[in-house]
C-alpha cells in the first residue's frame, strides 16, 4: 500500500478526499481499462479504483498531485509503469 495526501483536497459529492491510500491492483482492476483509451485515461483510471475513489472525483485531482501520485505508485504498478499497456 502506498499513502499520499493531496496538496489541495478534492471535493466530491459531499465528501472531500484530502489523503488517498492506493493498493496493489487485481486482475479485476486491469479488466475495467477495457472501456478507456489512451494511457493517461487508463492510468487515472487504475489510480482511481486501487484508491477506492470516485473517477469524477479523481479526475479533479491538480496536476501537480498526479504526477506524485504517478511517482510514488509506480512501483506498486509494476516495473515503474502506470498501466499494463494492454
Amino acid at each position: 500500500m502506498v499513502s499520499y495526501t493531496l496538496r489541495t483536497p478534492v471535493d466530491h459529492n459531499g465528501k472531500t478526499y484530502s489523503a488517498l491510500t492506493f493498493r496493489k491492483p487485481k486482475t479485476g482492476d486491469l479488466m475495467v481499462l477495457d472501456n478507456f483509451k489512451g494511457e493517461m485515461s487508463k492510468t487515472i483510471a487504475l489510480l482511481a479504483t486501487i484508491s477506492d475513489v470516485p473517477l469524477p472525483a479523481f479526475k479533479e485531482i491538480e496536476m501537480e498531485d498526479l504526477n506524485a501520485i504517478i511517482e510514488k505508485t509506480a512501483g506498486l504498478l509494476g516495473n515503474g509503469q502506470a498501466t499494463t499497456g494492454a
